[in-house]
């Protein structure tokens, strides 16, 4: 069976692991200062600090924007359910805007239709590690006054573009940069055994601003800086060691495994692209594939149900991200009866396939020959 995911841990994070346990640090400690500082190097951030895992981080940094009882924050229907989930556990509302048909991501187009006198923040999603519209999400909050909260949970490494008008250049001509999602507002990782890297389970924000990282650093230890002393209500969400040390390792491997992830899904694209009925991710620059998703359309001779059976079959993992969007969760009851016609639509058609950086060449070919053999069947 090929896997539709494969964390990839080698001698050298086993060793960190090993020499962790030696040491009797277990945990949070030195390994976790030092992942925090290499992945705000990487990222181009100034601070990062390391939680126990994506959903904190997204909890924690909603908590420290001050986010609570009747604000409301802007979001997609189409994301694993912990981008609501911890908006709603400040005590805010998840307000959805209904997603891109190509990138999957919100549509920016529709979010000002969405804002309120309630409204205090945005929450893009970089879906499957394809970069939101940054560039006009950003114009849209400075506009309206609101905070950006990045769930880059999906897309360590992930690139956008930013273009400045000419009146804030040097130079009479628009000045365009690329920045890593990350690097310009506050924004939440997850390194699951899914995730492009991975600790084991963890999660980290990175902040470019100095009070909001003492802030976060006092939340997800129970309130305190010095230790029994506490300031507020906090909580446990620290990162251990251990998964610090697998993370370090894993933080040194990040541009092979992405760059094997985008020649992959390049090499897919490619091919099924001449399949009637599947319509393959586009290859964009800045996007770093944590799934490669196609589209299941009418014109492909099975449903996207029973490829993924067929897919199964044949040892091929494949996976639906997400069978179920979020406003129609039995958690979102109040939200059960609104209709957002483009993530109800790609929801019935989209289907992952492999794009990890251990497949063969074979295995590529599989995924192919397969698709392309079940595609001519009745």
């Amino acid at each position: 069976m090929i896997p539709i995911a494969k964390p990839l841990i080698g001698e050298e994070e086993k060793q960190a692991v090993l020499s962790v346990l030696a040491s009797g640090f277990l945990a949070q400690g030195p390994k976790v200062k030092e992942f925090e500082q290499q992945f705000a190097a990487y990222i181009g951030a100034k601070h990062a600090i390391a939680t126990s895992n994506g959903t904190t981080a997204l909890h924690t940094a909603l908590l420290v924007h001050n986010i609570g009882t009747n604000d409301e924050v802007i979001t997609s229907p189409f994301s694993f359910i912990a981008t609501a989930n911890t908006i709603q556990m400040t005590g805010a509302t998840p307000v959805f805007v209904d997603i891109d048909p190509q990138t999957f991501n919100i549509d920016p187009t529709k979010i000002e239709q969405a804002i309120t006198k309630n409204t205090k923040a945005i929450m893009p999603v970089h879906l499957y590690g394809n970069p939101a519209d940054m560039q006009k999400i950003q114009a849209i909050a400075q506009k309206h006054n609101l905070i950006i909260i990045e769930d880059a949970c999906q897309a360590h490494g992930a690139q956008y573009q930013l273009t400045k008008p000419a009146q804030q250049t040097t130079t009479q001509h628009q000045e365009t940069q690329n920045h890593k999602v990350g690097s310009q507002h506050t924004a939440c990782f997850s390194f699951y055994p899914t995730k492009n890297i991975t600790t084991g389970e963890g999660g980290i924000i990175t902040t470019n601003d100095d009070n909001l990282a003492q802030k976060i650093r006092k939340l997800i230890a129970h309130g305190s800086i010095i230790r029994y002393y506490h300031d507020h209500l906090g909580y446990n969400y620290r990162m251990t060691d251990i998964c610090a040390a697998i993370g370090i390792e894993q933080l040194k491997k990040i541009n092979q495994f992405n760059t094997a992830r985008i020649k992959n899904a390049t090499y897919l694209t490619a091919e099924l692209s001449k399949i009637p009925g599947i319509i393959p991710p586009q290859i964009t620059p800045g996007h770093v594939f944590h799934q490669y998703t196609i589209q299941i359309t009418k014109d492909f001779p099975k449903t996207r149900n029973e490829l993924s059976q067929l897919l199964t079959q044949h040892g091929i993992g494949n996976a639906i991200f997400y069978p179920v969007p979020i406003h129609k969760q039995n958690a979102y009851p109040a939200h059960n009866h609104t209709i957002y016609p483009i993530t109800e639509k790609i929801t019935n058609e989209v289907l992952s396939l492999p794009v990890h950086p251990s497949l063969t060449q074979q295995d590529l070919q599989h995924i192919i020959t397969t698709l392309k053999e079940i595609s001519t069947q009745p």
